[in-house]
């Protein structure tokens, strides 16, 4: 898939569009960084750019990836969210990241609910997973927040991770487990609102 003809997404604070040229220096920053230890790094500059064209190509190979997201109203890059399967992916794959100075203010949960719906709802898949360290706890909280439930029976990428499964489209709809996810992100709308407690993605 061509990179003009990749959709973009909107929510109500976040516009999330394909991976372009002028994201990779905010890409390599949080790759080469202690946020990453989680998805294979710190990553040195070779890496992280054979990463970065990895997920420009996902898009072309299996027309469909991540992307980026950016602030609405400011068009400041935020992070990524969306699908992910390399080739030796059991199932396919909702994943995230948040660039480290915007983490804790519910990006990742509005992107990864919006890509979510996508998938669903666009492309007609009945289901998704996401493949987490077991000590990535602020990734296993956002996971659980979306309502996925860890699946000790399902293939692991490669035994070091566990996998999350989501619900279907079916079990979301009219369900608490929307109702919290609409709710929590409207909270976070409020520009005084101060969440209690661990700060979230």
């Amino acid at each position: 898939m061509p990179l003009s003809d990749i959709p973009v997404l909107e929510t109500s604070r976040l516009i999330l569009r394909g991976p372009e040229p002028q994201d990779y220096p905010d890409f390599r920053a949080t790759f080469s960084s202690y946020r990453s230890r989680f998805m294979g790094g710190p990553l040195n500059p070779y890496e992280t750019w054979m990463l970065y064209a990895a997920e420009i190509g996902h898009w072309q190979i299996r027309g469909y990836g991540m992307w980026m997201m950016h602030d609405k109203a400011t068009n400041k890059p935020l992070g990524m969210a969306g699908g992910w399967k390399p080739a030796s992916w059991p199932e396919a794959e909702l994943a995230w990241i948040i660039w480290p100075e915007t983490a804790g203010k519910c990006y990742a949960l509005e992107a990864t609910n919006a890509a979510r719906d996508y998938f669903y709802d666009q492309l007609g898949w009945d289901g998704v997973v996401s493949y987490l360290d077991p000590k990535n706890l602020a990734s296993i909280r956002l996971a659980e927040r979306l309502g996925a439930v860890k699946d000790p029976d399902a293939q692991t990428v490669d035994g070091n991770d566990v996998c999350y499964r989501h619900p279907s489209r079916n079990a979301l709809n009219h369900s608490q487990i929307a109702d919290g996810i609409a709710m929590e992100i409207r909270s976070y709308h409020d520009p005084l609102f101060q969440p209690k407690g661990y700060a979230l993605d």
